[in-house]
């Protein structure tokens, strides 16, 4: 049976240029280097005054648009509920009779390790115990080291890393997949709005969509290289007494940077996937040992607890009206769902591109559902450890959360074999990075060279080194002032992609129905 494409002349490819070994877009690549380039030089030479400017845009977003960002949130979940139960949820990405390329576990442990992997690491710790301790307030106001402090701590946790996230990368995802492999349109972000904006995607509207899109993408990779070298650095300084300064820093993103542009070159069969799959391994090792090591009933029973805190709170953590609890709320869950919008180019075409052969309703259950049970397994097992050595005060834990780099290797201090599961986590952690760098450069990729899902290996090679690059230099020159800054631009990107987002639903569903009547 054919498919439905629209009816455009524009050939994948048409406004590209061939120079240095690249296949570029004209002119997405073009400007974006330069815009990038001239951001690093500025942020290294101004480190203090761009962290100062780039703060003051975040904090602007954040407390005059957080009914933006909170709305849009619960938008992206309900949207993606409804396709599930929609008779839409049977369309197939790439026609009615196409096939999966991947196996659903490889294709599970993909999108995972693109989606969430490393922020798991770095905050399934830290997160609970902030909560309950009141690190930076509590939320829904309860008041800290008690009981219901340490119930919500876990369900505010998971509400930040469970079904609303994963609906802001859904709605990207799905939009993608179905516009490239339904659409016969470029796989581009700007494809998504064909149904909304027309031919007028080939022009200055939809560059400036693909453009918004590489520098939320870049500078959330960038943003998350040099997190995850502090972390990595803390944990060898920890376990091997090296010392966790810039140059261990550096070293370490140069080892990731290196390992991910050997993964790029190879693709995604050769690269991403091996190093996925080799991912989930590592953890299902880690969190079973945390999981039979520690407390293994009150572990048990905390996933229940956990899941029922979620479920229970998910209404009252998603409002913004009237909240007592302001600080906490802007600090921590506005803060996120910008920083999810933010990764959502990113996170979402990689997903795109390994989910051809999908159906609707399958794609919106593995992306939405299967990841928040695991999570929920995953917060409660080493999010749970932790809330039980704070409240029992055992070990480094009992004084709270000191540097959240530390907070996973002090927790696994107290278990046995904690030299070899902190060595564990430190490797968890460094490829989990690389996986990320290698997936968001093959994302890259395709943006700036106008679609193309296979651009040439000198251009795959450019991007990876880029991420490497501006991490490492803002690190070594501007410190943690410049890296601070880099993120403040990244979670700015956020406020205009949440409109995008919201128009974006609009314009998959208007998609949808046109492939309605292939299925009836």
């Amino acid at each position: 049976m054919r498919r439905i494409e629209y009816d455009t002349d524009y050939e994948v490819g048409q406004d590209n240029l061939k120079a240095f070994g690249m296949d570029i877009h004209n002119p997405v690549f073009i400007i974006s280097a330069l815009i990038i380039l001239s951001f690093v030089i500025v942020t290294i030479v101004f480190p203090i005054g761009s962290k100062e400017i780039l703060g003051g845009m975040k904090t602007w977003s954040i407390n005059n648009f957080d009914w933006l960002f909170m709305l849009g949130g619960n938008i992206f979940v309900l949207f993606c509920i409804a396709l599930i139960f929609s008779p839409l949820g049977k369309i197939r990405l790439g026609g009615k009779y196409t096939k999966p390329e991947y196996s659903r576990l490889s294709w599970f442990a993909m999108l995972f390790a693109a989606g969430m992997g490393i922020g798991l690491m770095f905050w399934s710790v830290a997160e609970p115990v902030a909560y309950y301790t009141g690190w930076y307030k509590t939320p829904l106001g309860v008041e800290a080291n008690t009981a219901e402090a340490a119930d919500l701590a876990m369900g505010a946790t998971m509400y930040h890393w469970g079904v609303h996230p994963w609906a802001i990368y859904a709605v990207v995802g799905l939009s993608l997949a179905f516009f490239t492999y339904n659409k016969g349109l470029p796989l581009t972000v700007r494809s998504a709005f064909y149904p909304l904006l027309g031919e007028k995607i080939w022009g200055w509207p939809g560059h400036l969509i693909d453009l918004l899109a590489v520098f939320a993408t870049i500078f959330g990779l960038a943003t998350s290289l040099g997190l995850g070298a502090q972390q990595a650095s803390s944990g060898l300084s920890y376990l091997f007494n090296i010392e966790a300064g810039i140059n261990t820093q550096i070293g370490i993103i140069i080892f990731v940077t290196s390992v991910a542009i050997i993964s790029v070159i190879r693709g995604i069969d050769g690269g991403v996937k091996l190093l996925s799959n080799i991912n989930m391994l590592i953890a299902i090792v880690l969190l079973s040992f945390v999981f039979f090591a520690g407390s293994t009933l009150d572990i048990f029973s905390g996933v229940f607890s956990t899941a029922n805190s979620y479920i229970t709170n998910i209404i009252p953590l998603s409002t913004w009206i009237d909240r007592e609890d302001s600080t906490w709320f802007h600090g921590w869950t506005v803060f996120y769902w910008a920083w999810w919008i933010s990764w959502s180019p990113f996170v979402g075409m990689f997903i795109a591109r390994v989910s051809k052969g999908r159906t609707v309703r399958e794609f919106l259950i593995a992306v939405l559902v299967i990841p928040t049970l695991v999570t929920i397994v995953w917060m409660s097992t080493f999010g749970g450890s932790a809330l039980d050595q704070t409240m029992n005060n055992i070990g480094a834990l009992s004084d709270g959360i000191t540097k959240v780099p530390l907070a996973m290797y002090q927790m696994l201090e107290n278990l046995p074999l904690s030299a070899i599961t902190s060595f564990l986590a430190v490797i968890l952690v460094l490829v989990f990075f690389i996986t990320s760098s290698d997936s968001g450069s093959l994302v890259i990729d395709s943006i700036t060279s106008g679609g193309k899902v296979d651009a040439p290996i000198p251009q795959r090679i450019f991007w990876a080194t880029m991420e490497g690059l501006i991490a490492g230099s803002l690190l070594y020159i501007g410190g943690k002032e410049a890296l601070d800054a880099l993120q403040a631009g990244a979670i700015s990107t956020g406020l205009p992609f949440t409109i995008i987002l919201i128009l974006m639903c609009i314009s998959l569903y208007k998609g949808l129905n046109t492939e309605k009547k292939l299925y009836t």
